[in-house]
């Protein structure tokens, strides 16, 4: 998997479709205690279409790489994370799409360096004070000591309750791939480092906070794609609707039968809304 040194740390990261791609490039952001693998169904689609992709393991608690003491891991902290992935990759005109917590982490960098980004595709994600929302904000607050996230990780090492509702289980609608969460948990069981950079996240974040960048998403000057499933038990279609109009430009499609990890539930659906809304975006500009 290649790998790039960003002022903040090493961060790895997969690629996929064509380096001749005349598309804008796509920048994945997951969420919390998830990585890039999120994303492999949709890359894999976009790869097909003829979209070239960027899918980073952002240090939310999955990544095997653990950052430098000291770096920034507010949500403002990992959106100049992202900026940086960005800038040292030299992507302009980015089509930038998150879910779930990295959904509000693209809500931060339109609120501190758009400058990269050319249009926005939203997954079912955090919106306005919902950051996170009811059960994950007493979890968020659990995970800010290192001791107390190793005690609350290590039953997920059982694939049963990795997939419970307790576990992963409620935020998709189809069977989870044991491998590939097991892969999500073990760094943050594992690796003492990734638990300290789980802590400092989960300290910075406060809801107030993105209720305070949504006062401004009007700003952005680019189109906004919001692609949700209907079925979300936390981040539910009325929210969607309110934040597609947040935006200056922004558009909703529903996806019945989705739940939070849409990419999982809909990867083809979702590839071919963020293709189509990419080369839009690009011909507008041409």
């Amino acid at each position: 998997m290649p790998t790039i040194d960003l002022p903040q740390g090493t961060v790895e990261y997969r690629v996929a479709g064509p380096e001749d791609a005349t598309a804008p490039p796509v920048v994945f952001v997951h969420g919390f205690l998830v990585n890039a693998t999120l994303w492999t169904g949709v890359a894999d689609a976009l790869a097909t279409a003829g979209v070239r992709s960027y899918a980073p393991d952002w240090p939310l608690g999955s990544h095997r790489v653990p950052l430098k003491p000291g770096a920034d891991q507010s949500p403002r902290g990992i959106a100049r994370q992202i900026a940086a992935f960005l800038e040292a990759l030299d992507l302009r005109d980015v089509t930038l799409v998150g879910n779930d917590t990295g959904g509000a982490l693209c809500q931060f960098l339109l609120d501190t360096d758009p400058s990269r980004v050319g249009r926005i595709a939203l997954t079912n994600c955090d919106a306005f004070d919902q950051f996170p929302p009811a059960p994950f904000d007493v979890l968020f607050k659990s995970f800010r000591s290192p001791a107390a996230i190793r005690a609350l990780m290590a039953p997920m090492r059982a694939t049963a309750v990795r997939h419970s509702p307790a576990g992963f289980g409620l935020l998709v609608r189809d069977d989870l791939d044991a491998d590939q969460t097991r892969a999500w948990v073990e760094p943050c069981i594992s690796d003492a480092g990734i638990r300290e950079d789980v802590a400092r996240f989960a300290k910075a974040v406060d809801a107030q906070d993105l209720l305070d960048v949504s006062t401004r998403l009007k700003d952005f000057p680019g189109p906004a794609l919001l692609v949700w499933g209907t079925a979300d038990r936390f981040f539910t279609i009325d929210s969607a609707r309110r934040l597609a109009a947040t935006f200056a430009d922004g558009r909703l499609v529903e996806i019945e039968g989705g739940r939070t990890f849409l990419p999982l539930d809909e990867p083809q659906r979702v590839a071919q809304e963020i293709a189509s809304f990419s080369r839009a975006g690009a011909a507008e500009l041409a």
